[in-house]
């Protein structure tokens, strides 16, 4: 990696501790370049202010994660199997980043309605696998046929984002992978024809 991503990365991963420990509209460009390191004149050479850089770590965080959710289904032949990785996916990588699981959860969810939009925008690839999985199942008929793709989709990824969600909220005191299994079952029994 070049000297000038290693510098993007340095005040991206600093951005995710600054803005989890005193919220988006508390943290200041000014802190974001102590916690890397870095002059705040140095921010502005990457990024055109505080909604960019947010955007920027967004779309950076939403890439990996989506991209890594992609290679763990992709390993799974059945659309159950698929669905059974992708939840525990979804949990490890925010359980084992709480600082990350803290902005997605709640922080993103407080800024302007415009930022809420462009952030939405960057969800689209990791739910658009949900619907896939799902459609999938649909056409190998493993899934219930009553259900709908999109509609699917919803259910599965709010279930997830629910369970994260709380967990944040009641402190990351339990480990969030546990509850993998029983969230698979609970949406194996909502969506596939036989368990």
């Amino acid at each position: 990696m070049d000297k000038q991503k290693v510098k993007r990365q340095q005040i991206l991963e600093a951005s995710v501790r600054v803005i989890a420990e005193n919220g988006y509209y508390k943290s200041r460009i000014s802190n974001i370049a102590k916690k890397a390191g870095v002059a705040d004149g140095t921010i502005y050479l990457y990024f055109k202010n505080k909604e960019d850089l947010l955007i920027s770590l967004f779309e950076d965080i939403m890439g990996t994660f989506a991209a890594s959710a992609q290679e763990v289904t992709e390993r799974e032949e059945t659309a159950a199997a698929q669905l059974g990785a992708l939840v525990r996916h979804h949990f490890e990588y925010l359980g084992e980043r709480p600082q990350l699981a803290l902005l997605t959860q709640l922080e993103l969810r407080q800024s302007q309605t415009e930022l809420r939009w462009r952030i939405s925008k960057i969800l689209e690839p990791y739910l658009l696998l949900i619907e896939r999985i799902a459609a999938s199942g649909m056409e190998k008929d493993e899934f219930k046929s009553t259900l709908e793709p999109k509609l699917c989709r919803q259910m599965i990824f709010g279930t997830m984002d629910q369970i994260v969600t709380s967990w944040v909220m009641n402190g990351m005191k339990e480990n969030l992978v546990d509850q993998a299994v029983p969230v698979f079952e609970m949406l194996q029994g909502a969506v596939c024809k036989q368990v």
